[in-house]
């Protein structure tokens, strides 16, 4: 049997497999904490921080902490949720996403959890960013206008389909998604094969041809919220 530490989330008390981070354990219980960067198939990076919590009144990414014997979690809060909406609306305000002539619209994340933590509009202005589009490639497409910075392709493209396409540049407001290549996608050894665009969690990483071929009114979040999968386990 797998080593155990005993953790308490929201008050509730968990056995939790020694290794497992404090967002995978509170997942196998059916627990859901909030998050956009992370996937279980990727090495967690904590870029986006929407999977905040507090131990022992500490902020602590829960996707990269790793459980620990008799720590105290605060996950489900007034304040917790109140700074993963702030996180959600300043993504909206520093890109530009229209969700209704997005194809990704009802299979987004981003958007998923605006309506978890019902998000009626951003509280910050709007900065209308210049974006770049990249349609040069026979098979994908990047909208930088959708992209969130979460690092997901860059991340799937090197563990998943074990090639180096994605990256990042600059720091801060004029941090950017880049490509291993001198001018467009076209230039890079991205293949139609390869599933970095899969885990996209918005429409910026896209697969040509794919685009509305499932309806509005039968996509993943139109059918069920954001989490309600991890929360389903509770039975």
């Amino acid at each position: 049997m797998a080593e155990t530490v005993k953790i308490i989330i929201d008050g509730k008390s968990i056995q939790a497999k020694a290794g497992l981070t404090i967002l995978e354990a509170a997942s196998e219980v059916g627990i859901y904490i909030p998050h956009l960067c992370y996937h279980k198939d990727l090495t967690p990076g904590g870029h986006c921080r929407v999977c905040t919590v507090k131990v022992n009144g500490k902020p602590i990414n829960a996707c990269t902490m790793i459980v620990g014997q008799g720590m105290v979690i605060e996950n489900d809060t007034e304040q917790l949720n109140e700074m993963r909406k702030n996180i959600i609306e300043m993504l909206f305000v520093e890109g530009n996403h229209i969700c209704p002539a997005c194809e990704k619209s009802g299979n987004c994340e981003l958007q998923a959890l605006a309506y978890r933590f019902q998000m009626m509009g951003p509280g910050y202005p709007y900065l209308f960013p210049k974006k770049e589009l990249d349609g040069k490639h026979p098979d994908f497409y990047i909208d930088r206008n959708r992209c969130v910075l979460c690092g997901r392709c860059v991340r799937s493209s090197r563990e998943i389909d074990k090639k180096n396409v994605f990256g990042f540049e600059g720091r801060g407001i004029n941090k950017r998604l880049t490509i291993d290549a001198r001018h467009d996608l076209s230039e890079t050894d991205l293949k139609a094969a390869d599933k970095a665009a899969s885990y996209c969690p918005t429409g910026s990483l896209m697969a040509k041809r794919e685009g509305w071929k499932m309806p509005v009114g039968t996509r993943k979040f139109d059918k069920q919220p954001i989490g309600a999968d991890i929360e389903g386990k509770r039975g």
